[in-house]
């Protein structure tokens, strides 16, 4: 056997290697969540109450707790994300973008427990001061920080979106009469709008899915929120409080586990989704 066909084996056994391994991961998930969710139905998705203690498990304030500040955040990350991108790509001089470029790249590579505690000691003291809440702890204080940690994912992809826009669009534009801004707003968006949405996608499964960050800021309490001013619980937050105390194996640990498939399902379908975009933008 040559070198080249050996190097070709282990890759091979690598890949496999991490596909047998989330195949595990997920067995070993539906194995412990689905019989709580085959014993309730559709009653542990829609249930208002989460109550261990009494054996009732309703995990909807804990998905619309998930999901009001996921939709927060994309409503702040999205606009300055996509301007932020075109800034860099159409109209930044050479010393700003070597400026910008450091910071947003840094911001990525933020723990996410220091984004919480920023979250705790900054935006909720001050959302409490400012509006004059009892705590600043609330789906705004979690919109915010979410917000900040996908800014660098919607700035990213949606550049390179842009980047991609083949160069004769533009200067098949700019030769019609159309000014550098039309051709921004109705041409290069048009053109890289499915890579703009599979950065959107991307930010959106990342939202959901982030722990620590949120759940600092975010109140944990188990209630559907009425406002943004509103404490909230998100799914991951449930999990992490929650899990260390749950007997193994107890309806309560199920529970857990069944929240942990609404998750897997919810990534997986957005990111299935933003598969399917970048290769039609491809």
């Amino acid at each position: 056997m040559n070198r080249e066909k050996l190097v070709e084996r282990i890759l091979l056994i690598c890949a496999l290697s991490a596909i047998f391994v989330i195949f595990l991961i997920i067995m070993f998930l539906f194995k412990e969540g689905l019989p709580i969710l085959k014993k309730e139905g559709l009653s542990f998705i829609f249930g208002r109450f989460w109550e261990p203690s009494k054996n009732i498990f309703g995990a909807l304030p804990f998905i619309i707790g998930s999901l009001s500040v996921t939709f927060l955040a994309l409503l702040i990350a999205v606009p300055l994300g996509l301007f932020c991108a075109i800034f860099l790509s159409e109209i930044a001089p050479g010393w700003a973008e070597s400026l910008l470029r450091p910071v947003i790249e840094l911001l990525a590579g933020i723990p996410s427990i220091v984004y919480g505690m920023f979250g705790l000691i900054i935006i909720v003291r001050a959302i409490k001061v400012s509006i004059g809440l009892p705590t600043g702890e609330s789906v705004l204080a979690g919109g915010i920080v979410l917000a900040l940690m996908i800014l660098p994912i919607i700035i990213s992809i949606s550049e390179d979106s842009i980047n991609a826009v083949p160069r004769a669009y533009k200067e098949g534009s700019l030769a019609l009469g159309a000014t550098h801004w039309q051709t921004i707003r109705n041409v290069i968006i048009p053109s890289a709008s499915s890579g703009i949405l599979a950065s959107v996608i991307l930010s959106m499964g990342r939202a959901i899915g982030e722990t620590m960050a949120v759940v600092l800021v975010l109140g944990n309490v188990e209630m559907i929120p009425r406002s943004i001013f509103n404490p909230a619980e998100a799914l991951t937050s449930v999990i992490l409080l929650e899990m260390g105390e749950t007997p193994v194996g107890g309806t309560h640990y199920q529970a857990l586990f069944a929240i942990g498939i609404l998750l897997f399902v919810i990534v997986m379908l957005l990111n299935t989704a933003s598969i399917l975009i970048r290769r039609r933008m491809r």
